[in-house]
């Protein structure tokens, strides 16, 4: 039986006669478990040196290696009187010890934080975002402010713009951006309307002809990937999932993920600057006390900057050369050029690429805000207000409530979700068109401040009407012989005489 073990396991007989043995005699199969080698313990002045690092050298005070040897031999090496003993560690045994038993980990982590360490200082194994984005399909929104200040029309000064980009992971493709005042979920409509409109037609309204290939997405990835700013975590932007889309946070401590929106940026931003100095552009400098003032040199409008921005984007879309892209085999051999057009054009027609194709309108109703409307009789009630659309007499006198969308800033026209769809109802109240809701609020609480200043007023005068009537009743005889035939003559005459009495007023 050992003979045949043995040669089935390819293990000396002689081994397998010793497990065996060991066996046979502790009656327990732990004994040939492998034995695992004890540390050498450690020494007096190791275990000082020990304690010294944890205590004095990996922390926040990010204390040096010399500090730390000091405060050791204060504390471990010094009697009561603070003088050192004749027998210590010297600092290069203390530095040997550093170095045998060191951990890279260990101090980036108790010296910078873990936040620090996982953000910038952990190892980055894996292909990065082609890991998290294997295709064309999930979008990067962020957003910045531009190096650059602006006028209106009248040459005032305006600000900074904020563009909001959405930029395919996977290739690097600009899909759209927003170039507004502000951020915000304002701007986030506008992007994702950007994303999915016909590219050629909006740069020929900018004054821009291009070709379609130079900038052809005119649909919506399957994924947006955001941060944690307010306007990507509203009830609003969620909305879209209503679209197919699937909304999903930044992994936390992954800045290389955004790397592809910071390059966008980076280089967006590079591109103009280089050519508007003094024109409003500004430098690092700008926050320094006694710098110039960038403010005074601007004078470019929105629009004229957003033709720049439109510019620098085709640029980047079809000009900007990728270097570092993974190309693949199938890549070299269908000669797909390093663009970020090109490589996005070949990964949409590629297995797992996930765009969604999404009407302009579908956008607008998934981002609007919503609200409880009720059918009554008076039509459909939302926000204080009276809606109707033909063909819902039964839900006005059914009554019931129904989710109805609504844009903040016209309250002329809401949608209310039936059976999937946005029905469109009009505004029965025109005082009201044109207005926001915050206006349309400060109309109904002035009418009614209005109303309540008079109550005063009208019910002081609905007492004096009751006592003057009061007064004329009680100054009229009550006749109990009141003659109640020939009513028809008795009015006739009457009329006549009013009618000769208001003909002598005329006189």
């Amino acid at each position: 039986m050992i003979k045949n073990i043995s040669e089935e396991m390819y293990v000396s007989k002689q081994t397998i006669r010793h497990y065996l043995c060991l066996y046979l005699v502790y009656q327990d199969i732990s004994v040939l478990a492998p034995k695992q080698k004890k540390e050498k313990e450690l020494s007096k002045d190791e275990k000082n040196m020990r304690w010294a690092l944890n205590k004095f050298f990996y922390t926040r005070n990010k204390n040096s290696l010399q500090t730390a040897y000091t405060l050791m031999l204060k504390q471990k090496y010094c009697d009561a009187n603070g003088e050192l003993l004749p027998e210590y560690p010297t600092f290069n045994q203390f530095k040997y010890f550093y170095r045998k038993t060191k951990s890279m980990q260990t101090y980036y982590i108790s010296r910078d934080g873990l936040k620090n360490y996982q953000r910038n200082n952990r190892p980055l194994t894996g292909d990065g975002v082609q890991q998290f984005a294997p295709n064309v399909g999930v979008g990067m929104l962020d957003a910045t402010i531009c190096d650059i200040y602006l006028v209106d029309d009248a040459g005032n000064l305006v600000g900074r713009p904020v563009l909001t980009t959405c930029i395919d992971a996977y290739s690097s493709l600009c899909c759209g951006y927003s170039l507004t005042w502000e951020g915000g979920m304002y701007s986030l409509r506008n992007l994702m309307i950007n994303v999915v409109i016909d590219k050629v037609e909006w740069c020929e309204k900018h004054g821009i002809i291009i070709n379609k290939s130079e900038w052809n997405n005119s649909q919506l990835p399957g994924v947006l990937v955001t941060d944690m700013g307010s306007e990507y975590k509203s009830e609003n932007f969620e909305q879209l999932v209503e679209l197919g889309i699937t909304i999903t946070n930044l992994p936390p401590y992954r800045p290389e993920l955004k790397g592809s929106v910071e390059k966008f940026f980076d280089l967006v931003q590079g591109y103009y600057k280089r050519h508007l100095k003094g024109k409003g552009v500004i430098n690092p400098d700008f926050r320094e006390r006694g710098s110039h003032d960038y403010r005074k040199d601007a004078c470019l409008t929105i629009r004229d900057f957003e033709r720049v921005i439109l510019r620098c984007i085709i640029f980047y879309n079809s000009k900007h050369i990728i270097e570092n892209f993974p190309y693949t085999d199938q890549m070299i051999a269908e000669n797909v050029l390093p663009y970020a057009n090109r490589i996005f054009e070949w990964g949409k027609n590629q297995p797992g690429a996930n765009m969604i194709s999404v009407k302009k309108n579908e956008i607008i109703y998934s981002l609007l805000p919503r609200t409880i409307g009720k059918f009554t009789r008076y039509g459909l009630k939302v926000n204080k207000m009276k809606y109707h659309c033909d063909g819902y007499t039964e839900e006005y006198l059914s009554g019931g409530e129904i989710n109805v969308a609504y844009n903040p800033d016209d309250v002329t026209i809401v949608w209310a979700l039936i059976g999937g769809q946005y029905v469109a109802f009009d505004l029965v109240e025109r005082r009201y068109n044109g207005k926001n809701v915050e206006e349309a609020q400060i109309l109904r609480d002035s009418q009614k401040t209005l109303i309540l200043g008079e109550n005063r007023k009208s019910t002081q005068a609905k007492i004096d009407l009751a006592r003057y009537i009061e007064t004329i009743a009680n100054n009229v005889c009550h006749k109990s012989d009141v003659k109640v035939k020939d009513i028809r003559q008795t009015r006739k005459h009457e009329t006549q005489r009013k009618h000769i009495d208001f003909v002598k007023d005329g006189e």
